[in-house]
């Protein structure tokens, strides 16, 4: 059974396993560098399962920083009826891909 962890980033829960990619809200760092994944919230290694209250303090997850990019734009469009009223707008999030490299307890 594979080793797993549930973090927290970006108010954004994630299940994570090592060498899987991952994207997160954007987070500081060059591609390339490796960075800490502090707010850990489970642990789950071999069926021995550790919870945090509300995080687990001795447990960091180290990632590889692969790429920053901006997501597909989404369309928000308001309109009132009857009223001659039409906004559109567009947004594309931010966001950073990760490659976990391990889960350290």
């Amino acid at each position: 059974m594979a080793m797993y962890a549930v973090i927290r980033s970006g108010g954004k829960q994630y299940r994570v396993a090592p060498g899987e990619t991952i994207r997160l809200e954007k987070l500081a760092g060059e591609v390339g560098s490796k960075v800490e994944l502090g707010d850990v919230l489970l642990v789950e290694n071999d069926g021995n399962v550790q919870v945090g209250t509300p995080v687990l303090t001795n447990a960091k997850i180290e990632a590889t920083v692969l790429e920053h990019d901006r997501a597909k734009k989404i369309l928000v469009f308001k309109k009132k009826r009857k009223k001659q009223y039409r906004r559109t707008s567009g947004h594309r999030q931010d966001y950073t891909a990760v490659r976990i490299d391990k889960i350290m307890v």
